[in-house]
């Protein structure tokens, strides 16, 4: 009974996890991409809202004065962090679950035929004080371009993916938006191997 209940805890999350995020084709046939092995990637962060912030500079500009309130240096470290989670944690967690879920190997692969430039438009880092918790979320728009001539293939919005880790102990922000990028890739990856088909 006790196994019953706990993959139907499972299944649950799935089911709502899936749901909650929404992944749209707004224009462009990707078939283009049929046959091919690699992928080139840029991942960007243009006009990124973060939280309450219409602006991403005035999100950390306010994180960074808390902190170094609370002790001198805790800011400048944070902020540090903040921006060096992107390679060291989000786009590889993106990257994996992509590869995953499609025959396309994603890299920095400046030869390949075909980019992919993803911008993430808008960070929810959630929160986890113990008593409390908001899952973090990011929106994406995913552009497929010819690298040589930048034209236009296809493009996709992902909006909510979401992002907290399996059992919420997720009190780190760096934590619960990876695994954002992992939910992300993997069910845009889905998409993609759909359409290409």
């Amino acid at each position: 009974m006790k196994k019953i209940v706990i993959l139907s805890v499972i299944l649950f999350t799935t089911v709502m996890f899936a749901q909650a995020q929404r992944i749209k084709k707004l224009e462009g046939d990707p078939k283009a991409l049929a046959g091919e092995t690699k992928l080139n990637v840029s991942f960007t962060y243009n006009n990124m809202s973060v939280g309450k912030f219409d602006k991403e500079a005035d999100y950390i500009a306010s994180k960074k004065a808390d902190y170094n309130k609370k002790e001198a240096g805790k800011g400048d470290t944070w902020e540090q962090a903040w921006v060096g989670d992107r390679k060291g944690r989000y786009e590889p967690n993106f990257t994996e679950l992509f590869e995953k879920n499609t025959p396309f190997a994603l890299g920095n692969y400046p030869d390949a035929k075909y980019t992919l430039i993803i911008n993430t438009s808008r960070t929810e880092p959630g929160y986890n004080i113990y008593i409390t918790r908001k899952n973090a979320e990011i929106d994406m728009e995913v552009q497929i371009v010819e690298t040589a001539t930048k034209q236009s293939i296809a493009k996709y919005s992902i909006k909510n993916a979401p992002g907290r880790t399996f059992g919420g102990n997720d009190y780190d922000t760096g934590a619960r938006i990876e695994e954002a990028y992992a939910a992300a890739g993997k069910h845009f990856g889905k998409e993609l191997k759909g359409d290409v088909k």
